[in-house]
């Protein structure tokens, strides 16, 4: 019960801020907001004792059983990090929020986003069927775009958050579609029983693309490389949303994506290359371009897809142990998928705490441009010492649990090179060399945090407000992370047994679960890692030393050629033609949507029946055609063929009407009273109405047309009613697919009624309804919305 409460809490609290906020003059709605997480992060901590013997939670409500779908919540070791993160870390931002954003904000807005996007997590996290872990997915895409564009009068946070779900959504579709391709192979959108069914899933034709088209998501969602360029303008966000979305959570989803996957896809060279190769581009071009960074925030934003990639090259280098299966050789590769989750940790510590020092510096200095600060220690001593923490931490130096993990790193990237499946022998030098070179930009621009933002000389004159040493309220939070920085460097293995160790048995299930914890230790004598940092030191060093002398090289690279001008290239192409595309088909001439309508109907109906063997037609197993019947085709056809030479509205209408009560007759004929009754009544209706409405009208004059106009409708009316002839036709003795008619024969049973055709259309009428009230209460919203919008004083010029 304590994962659909986890999941279910922070939805309730966001329903019910709009109508408690009213009713808070005195106090601030965020500290009602706090107990969520803090509620939800206590009692999943009692799990862990439990977790850790080995011991899974799941249960199963049933949602939508004709398609499979359920609503399971699946809580494990793995499901246990991602949420103890979101509801710690979400705590402390809603903590560091209530002194960071001012009471002339809209508030409740804010904790409304927040606690959907926590929810959303949390779902993304618990569940075990694949299509609620989409919905939830998307959700995120969704409560983050909210976030992001929180300040929505900046048309930089607008154009942030447009560009983050954009990217984001576009490949959450190519996961679902990933999903569906994997529920095809194996029949079940359960990840344990595709877990169960690894096997069978990766002999199927479809293995590969659905790996792809999941691992689309998975990057997009996570900030790889080429996807990254969304996560450096979501920073226009307000910092505690930076802090919480972009380090500890939102980015993390697509790690944890291939994390849970790695049963079902790691044992594959594809998703070997694949996950490690994109990794640790991702790692080293966030490292690079993290450097010629002058914003604090941009610079962050950088450094945090740099440390995504590093998390994801890990588990893409782990995944070698899938194929190898349990032996003591894959032990040694699954020391990477524990860095991974070690540095995961690490990360949302030392990130989270490191943007919430930046949001102080802007909230009290007013700046976070590197070129104007300098000279802070002495009037921020207790930021300065954040910064210190947390951007040690990030360079993988000691005593800071950013370089556990960090060594680890290291030493995974060098143990990879005595692989010899994959084609490791050939290319697995790239790995540690691109990893040493990308830690040596981390180091520099680590030190650049610091360095150019306390030390150095004041500079007061470039400030927009008088430096000043934060709220204590605004240092608790950060103060709180950079503890656990500290302290999980002196006691890690606590952390290993009972948070890492279960998480790696939900990656690893068919290992025994005391070969997958690792003892870590910091003090682990002179080896290749160790080596390796201290060369990142002395190099870091020397490179920040000369960052002047070297810094042009940066301008080497224009940004017309970048990957975000190119995004920007191909939105700006598109709004600008969408436009004159639109004018081009939508020119307010009825008879050319027709002409449109009616060419893709043949173009598609037609075309299929040319390339494919789908028509088949046999009359002589057809009823015999008797006289009354061939009477009644002739009126039809007199009646249609005079409609063309009509020269009166009121002729056109009659004859119109004469057609309809055909149809009817034809009902009557094959023993359907209640169909020819509703066409009797409908058309009677239909003609006195048009006969009324018509009356006023002028009669048809001649149209002055061409040749080829007329000879164009009539060659589009012929093929569309050959088309529809043919569909007819073809239903009569069509036998690829299992008709449906057997389902609708039990309409007593599934629906209560004994006529077959009124059950039909009293379902069909009642899902018409339905999506017709929630047309209508959508609308409704809409426009109680704009009702009730009032711009703020300031805000009504909204391109500023």
């Amino acid at each position: 019960m304590i994962v659909e409460l986890a999941i279910l809490l922070p939805f309730i609290m966001a329903a019910a801020i709009p109508f408690i906020y009213k009713h808070l003059k005195k106090v601030h709605i965020g500290w009602l907001v706090l107990t969520i997480p803090v509620v939800l992060f206590s009692i999943l901590t009692t799990y862990i004792p439990r977790i850790a013997d080995g011991q899974t939670f799941t249960k199963t409500y049933e949602w939508i059983p004709s398609f499979n779908i359920s609503f399971t919540t699946y809580l494990d070791g793995l499901s246990m990090i991602l949420s103890l993160l979101i509801t710690g870390v979400g705590s402390l931002v809603i903590l560091y929020s209530i002194f960071y954003l001012s009471t002339k904000e809209s508030l409740h807005h804010f904790y409304c986003y927040l606690l959907l996007f926590m929810g959303a997590m949390l779902g993304v996290v618990f569940s075990d069927h694949l299509m609620v872990l989409y919905a939830f997915w998307e959700l995120t895409s969704v409560s983050s775009f909210l976030l992001i564009a929180f300040w929505h009068h900046r048309k930089a946070s607008r154009a942030g958050a447009r560009k983050a779900m954009t990217i984001t959504v576009t490949g959450g579709v190519a996961m679902l579609a990933g999903f569906l391709t994997l529920y095809t192979i194996a029949g079940t959108f359960s990840i344990r029983e595709l877990i169960a069914n690894v096997d069978m899933i990766q002999e199927h034709a479809l293995f590969i693309p659905a790996m792809l088209l999941v691992l689309l998501g998975a990057f997009t969602k996570s900030a790889q490389f080429p996807f990254h360029i969304w996560l450096p303008d979501a920073m226009e966000a307000p910092t505690p949303v930076s802090a919480y979305l972009h380090s500890a959570t939102m980015v993390k989803a697509g790690i944890y994506l291939v994390a849970r996957m790695s049963p079902v896809f790691g044992g594959h060279e594809v998703w070997f290359w694949t996950v490690a190769g994109v990794g640790i581009i991702t790692l080293f071009w966030g490292s690079f371009n993290a450097v010629r960074q002058f914003d604090l925030k941009a610079l962050l934003a950088y450094s945090t897809v740099s440390q995504l990639g590093l998390i994801m090259s890990l588990f893409g280098l782990g995944s070698a142990a899938h194929a190898l299966g349990y032996s003591q050789e894959s032990l040694i590769y699954t020391q990477a998928t524990f860095a991974a989750l070690f540095h995961l940790i690490n990360h949302s510590t030392f990130k989270g705490a490191l943007f919430m020092m930046v949001g102080i510096v802007d909230h009290e200095v007013g700046t976070r441009d590197i070129r104007r600060l300098g000279g802070l220690m002495a009037l921020m001593p207790f930021t300065f010492t954040i910064a210190v923490i947390g951007s040690m931490s990030m360079a993988g130096l000691p005593p800071f649990n950013g370089f556990l993990s960090k060594e680890m790193f290291f030493k995974a990237t060098v143990d990879i090179l005595q692989l010899n499946i994959f084609s490791v022998e050939s290319f697995g030098f790239i790995f540690p060399v691109v990893a040493w070179t990308a830690s040596v930009f981390t180091f520099v621009y680590c030190v650049i945090i610091v360095g150019r933002t306390f030390f150095g000389k004041l500079q007061p004159d470039r400030l927009e407000k008088p430096p000043h040493e934060a709220p204590i309220g605004m240092l608790i939070s950060p103060f709180v992370l950079v503890a656990f920085v500290i302290g999980i460097f002196f006691f890690p293995n606590i952390l290993g047994h009972y948070i890492l160790a279960p998480a790696m048995q939900s990656i690893y299930p068919t290992f025994p679960a005391d070969e997958l914890t690792m003892k870590i230790s910091a003090l682990h004598g002179l080896s290749t890692e160790l080596l390796m940092t201290i060369g990142v030191i002395i190099i870091g060093v020397l490179l920040y030393r000369s960052l002047p002398k070297w810094r042009a090289v940066y301008q080497l690279f224009s940004q017309k050629y970048t990957l975000n001008a190119y995004y920007e290239r191909i939105i700006g192409f598109s709004e600008s033609k969408s436009g004159w595309f639109t004018r081009l088909y939508m020119n307010g001439n009825l008879t050319y949507y027709f002409i449109y309508i009616y060419v893709i109907f043949v173009s598609i109906v037609a075309g299929y029946f040319v390339l494919s063997d789908a028509f088949v037609w046999s009359p002589a197993n057809d009823s015999a055609v008797e006289y009354y019947e061939l009477i009644l085709l002739f009126i039809m056809v007199f009646a249609a063929v005079a409609l063309l030479f009509a020269k009166g509205r009121i002729t056109t209408v009659l004859l119109n009407g004469v057609l309809g009560y055909s149809v009817a007759f034809f009902f009557v004929v094959f023993r359907a009273p209640d169909l020819a009754l509703t066409q009797l009544v409908v058309e009677s209706v239909t003609t006195a109405l048009f006969l009324l409405c018509f009356k006023f009208l002028p009669d048809l004059t001649k149209e002055n047309v061409s040749r080829a106009v007329k000879f164009s409708k009539a060659t589009i009316s012929i093929f569309v009613g050959a088309t529809v002839t043919l569909v007819g036709l073809t239903v009569l003795h069509y036998e690829k697919f299992e008709p449906i008619s057997a389902y609708f024969e039990d309409s007593y049973n599934l629906a209560g009624g004994k006529n077959i055709v009124n059950t039909i259309l009293g379902d069909f009428r009642a899902f018409d309804t339905m999506l017709e009230v929630v047309v209508l209460f959508i609308a409704g919203l809409g426009i109680y919305s704009l009702i009730k919008l009032k711009a703020k004083k300031g805000e009504s010029d909204i391109e500023n």
